[in-house]
């Protein structure tokens, strides 16, 4: 029996806490896994081109994940044209990797689920198999 599983547990065994509502979004999730992956920043087109978001969609999103204090918006011009750079930032950083965690523990959770039927014989092999 794992940590997890133990009866001195304090909360809830699939509640889930960690499965943040600001970036469980599937649209905000888009946006920081973009953003995880480009360090650098990308541009509000970038932004908008990876996550498949329309100008006032994505732009409702970034103001929800700014207000958050997960990314940070920087407006300027590039060339005498405007530039909207986003970025994420190391609460973001910290925050998405705690979400990911939490993510992993429901998929292990749900994997085990399927690999066994309900009088607990074994349905398939591994999941990695």
């Amino acid at each position: 029996m794992s940590k997890r599983d133990s009866p001195q547990d304090d909360g809830p065994r699939f509640a889930y806490g960690g499965l943040d509502r600001v970036i469980h979004e599937r649209a905000r999730l888009s946006v920081l896994t973009s953003l995880m992956t480009h360090p650098r920043g990308l541009s509000f087109g970038d932004v908008k081109r990876l996550c498949a978001l329309t100008d006032g969609n994505l732009n409702r999103h970034l103001k929800i994940l700014e207000e958050s204090n997960l990314v940070t918006i920087k407006k300027g011009i590039d060339g005498n044209r405007p530039q909207t750079l986003c970025r994420i930032t190391a609460l973001g950083r910290k925050r998405y990797v705690e979400y990911l965690s939490v993510l992993e523990q429901v998929l292990l959770d749900a994997a085990s689920a399927v690999d066994e039927d309900p009088a607990g014989k074994r349905v398939r092999g591994p999941v990695n198999a």
